[in-house]
């Protein structure tokens, strides 16, 4: 593999301040610069160069693996990592490299102008290390998405399992959407530690807003009032609609001893006799 030549490393350094803002302009062309401050822009692409330019002078070779590019990698995973959190598509945040190769490419065709054999070769190696650079940041990019992801995922799964007091020893949890495994584990923990919490002795689970139940949906409902049942509490299932009761019977599912009211304001009544409270209208 051809080395990079030290008049290489002198075409690329020379004018940076203009190979920065030709680069800003490709980014700029392309739409990779969404939501990104322009004061930022110019100090991310100048850190870049610098770290490029830095790397290739202490002879690092064209590995990004090897310890000479430590620093430029640690730069491209931040700058990774801030663009998954604007919300950039990963093709935008490996446009941030790809647009420098056509800078440093004019340069090196001015360069080695009388020289078309050494010009393909030092084409190739920048392209090649440019390449695997911008390889680099899609991966992290990819990574740090899916940990945005998956930690939104968790932020929902919490904000769609609010556990409600509705009354001193009472709690219900309103679930709307599909009870999977996943949901039904966050369902189960959220109302055992708030039992635990409260002491409260009665659980209403509202499935008023649950589209569909099957198999696996009243599976996961009974594990739950179990794991209710072994805390010491009891379990109230409410939203039992005429289609959802037609369902039940059609599959053959046995609810076992699970007490169901058509709405919540049932279950609350029942729970509150069995707990010795009447409640009145004020005369």
């Amino acid at each position: 593999m051809a080395a990079l030549q030290l008049s290489t490393l002198e075409a690329l350094s020379a004018n940076q301040a203009d190979t920065i803002n030709q680069w800003i302009s490709q980014l700029e062309a392309s739409g990779a610069t969404r939501n990104v401050r322009e004061s930022d822009l110019r100090q991310q692409t100048a850190e870049l160069l610098g770290l490029l330019l830095a790397a290739l002078a202490k002879q690092a070779g064209t590995q990004i693996g090897d310890s000479g590019w430590d620093d430029t990698r640690r730069f491209l995973e931040r700058l990774s990592n801030s663009r998954a959190q604007l919300g950039h598509e990963s093709h935008q945040t490996a446009h941030f490299i790809f647009a420098l190769k056509g800078v440093l490419f004019a340069r090196l065709q001015a360069a080695y102008r009388d020289q078309p054999e050494l010009l393909a070769e030092q084409l190739w190696e920048i392209s090649e290390l440019l390449d695997a650079l911008a390889m680099h940041t899609i991966g992290t990019f990819q990574r740090s998405r899916e940990a945005v992801i998956k930690r939104q995922q968790e932020e929902l799964l919490e904000l769609s399992t609010p556990v409600v007091k509705l009354w001193d020893g009472v709690l219900a949890l309103p679930m709307i959407g599909t009870l999977d495994s996943q949901r039904s584990q966050t369902v189960m923990e959220s109302l055992l530690q708030a039992i635990v919490d409260t002491g409260s002795e009665i659980a209403i689970i509202d499935i008023t807003g649950v589209p569909t139940v099957d198999t696996l949906v009243a599976q996961h409902l009974l594990k739950t009032v179990t794991a209710i049942r072994l805390m010491g509490a009891d379990c109230i299932v409410s939203g039992v609609r005429p289609q959802i009761a037609q369902t039940i019977v059609h599959l053959g599912l046995d609810l076992g001893e699970l007490v169901t009211k058509a709405s919540l304001a049932d279950a609350l009544k029942l729970a509150l006799a069995r707990m010795g409270v009447t409640v009145s209208k004020a005369v």
